[in-house]
């Protein structure tokens, strides 16, 4: 459902609104990662129900889970990090609160006040929310010991912690290889389409900006696959890491010689072997004009024709692995 304003203005009564609204379609899909945070959630909570399964004990088993099912290995590690550092921190400002002589709103006020100055200096990656979630159950039970209190609170987070690593890194761990090869066949699309815009005959000029919108999705999704460098395939995603990261390479410096060409005022005429070899790359060639002399404009549009030309090659047979 989206919804809108449409606003008409009156002389006789102001500016007269009206609201309506239009149905848009939207895929349901539940994804694999949404699965597998279920199922991390729920083997966390299994294991916490032998120890007395209170609401705070399922609660932190079920925030651990959730925070270790990323969909990079560095993110998970990188939430086990900060869940573990918001259990520490809640549980130790309020075994300290606990020695003043204040009241346990007193104590809450002050330790949410400390918690979240000191994480606002941190990264953008802590949130305060989780300590101080820790800090109002040791400040408010006045009947519980907080040391075994606070161990068994990093306990239960440890086990949801453990369990969403474990289901993130054996189950279907996340791999977006097929997306980088997506990617990158996009692009060898949009290149081909370029140059047969380009040589279509009618004079005018395409423009690169598709190209630069793909060579940002691909870094994107090369950034995600070198975050997602599981231990028991290091060495093996490591020279998948390498092999992408030359095909972007190549795919910049191919861009750069497209920018070039973009920018005459008028494409030059193609050489004979350049005509061939887009042919043989599957582009209709329209532009007829036969290159009987020979003009500064030609020679630069040829060289940058070869150029992609040898660079589009190359980068086939890097992401092909030859």
């Amino acid at each position: 459902m989206v919804s809108y304003i449409y606003c008409i203005p009156r002389t006789d009564k102001g500016l007269v609104c009206i609201w309506g609204a239009s149905m848009k379609r939207q895929k349901f899909h539940v994804g694999l990662r949404t699965v597998k945070t279920a199922v991390a959630i729920i083997i966390a909570m299994l294991l916490v129900e032998p120890y007395g399964a209170t609401s705070s004990r399922l609660i932190l088993a079920m925030l651990g889970a959730m925070a270790a099912v990323q969909p990079t290995f560095k993110g998970s590690v990188e939430a086990c990090v900060t869940q573990t550092v918001g259990v520490l921190a809640g549980v130790g400002v309020g075994v300290l609160l606990l020695e003043m002589p204040t009241g346990p709103l007193t104590s809450v006020l002050l330790g949410v006040i400390f918690l979240i100055t000191v994480y606002n200096l941190l990264p953008g990656g802590f949130s305060p929310s989780l300590p101080c979630f820790i800090l109002v159950m040791v400040c408010t039970d006045a009947e519980m010991a907080p040391i075994s209190y606070a161990l068994g609170r990093i306990w239960d987070t440890a086990i949801g912690l453990g369990v969403g690593m474990a289901v993130n890194m054996l189950v279907f761990p996340y791999d977006n290889s097929r997306q980088i090869l997506d990617t990158m066949n996009g692009l060898d699309r949009d290149l081909l389409r370029f140059l047969e815009d380009m040589f279509d005959g009618d004079g005018r000029l395409p423009d690169a900006d598709a190209m630069n919108g793909r060579i940002s999705a691909l870094e994107g999704q090369l950034s995600v696959f070198a975050d997602q460098r599981l231990p028991l395939r290091l060495r093996r995603r490591r020279r998948e890491l390498e092999r992408y990261q030359a095909c972007e390479r190549k795919a910049r410096e191919l861009v750069s010689h497209l920018e070039v060409l973009s920018q005459l005022d008028r494409p030059g005429r193609l050489s004979r072997e350049n005509r061939r070899r887009l042919n043989a790359c599957g582009a209709r060639i329209t532009d007829g004009r036969e290159l009987d002399s020979v003009m500064e404009k030609d020679v630069v549009t040829n060289f940058h024709v070869a150029q992609i030309l040898t660079l589009r090659r190359e980068l086939l047979d890097t992401l092909a692995g030859r």
